[in-house]
């Protein structure tokens, strides 16, 4: 069976997500963006082996604590081509800006749309979400899509970063996720759940 918790971490109050199956005990941890000792000592707690940290692009509030996971647990490291020159860079990641430079370990592989990441017994779809980044990506599966910056409830990623592109994150988000089961539940980089069905209906900038 699969299990979510959402973790809120600093400096953005962004979400990591840990989803791992209770049957086998194995998961993935998605977006560590901070407080990496937070992040494992939630993992420990729930009881299950992480066996690939995944992010949904690469921007700092997403990937800060991907060296901590990384040393802890020796896992690859997945993350759209187009985002792996912001994981070591913190002028691209945008942490520099903030006055908190972030660096993460090179990508281990690369994922691309259409891709299945498998872990535990349980597998997502990657499905391709550029707009507010370069190469966003979300993974889709169980029921649930994890969307990163891409859709929040209410709302999408700011797309006037670098690499931003409006109408692009716009259409692949009609394209890719409101095309998804309506009783898909939305888990997203910032902020509460919601579902598919809601924000075809009621997201302001998509309807």
């Amino acid at each position: 069976m699969i299990e979510v918790r959402r973790i809120a971490v600093e400096p953005l109050q962004s979400n990591c997500y840990l989803c791992w199956n209770t049957d086998s005990g194995e998961g993935a941890v998605i977006d560590p963006g901070g407080e990496g000792q937070k992040i494992i000592a939630q993992v420990e707690e729930a009881g299950f082996a992480p066996l690939y940290i995944l992010n949904t692009h690469g921007h700092g509030d997403h990937v800060a604590a991907n060296t901590e996971l990384k040393e802890r647990y020796g896992v690859p490291l997945l993350i759209h081509r187009d985002e792996a020159p912001l994981l070591e860079d913190p002028q691209l990641n945008m942490s520099a800006v903030y006055g908190l430079p972030v660096t993460s370990p090179p990508a281990d592989g690369f994922l691309a749309e259409g891709d299945k990441v498998e872990f535990g017994g349980l597998s997502f779809e990657v499905l391709y979400t550029p707009g507010h980044s370069p190469g966003g990506i979300a993974f889709y599966g169980h029921g649930v899509v994890f969307t990163g910056d891409a859709l929040f409830m209410g709302s999408i990623g700011r797309c006037d970063l670098p690499g931003g592109d409006e109408d692009l994150l716009i259409g692949k988000i009609k394209e890719n996720l409101l095309t998804l089961p309506e009783d898909t539940v939305v888990y997203p980089g910032h902020g509460g759940s919601t579902t598919i069905g809601v924000e075809k209906r009621f997201n302001p900038f998509l309807v």
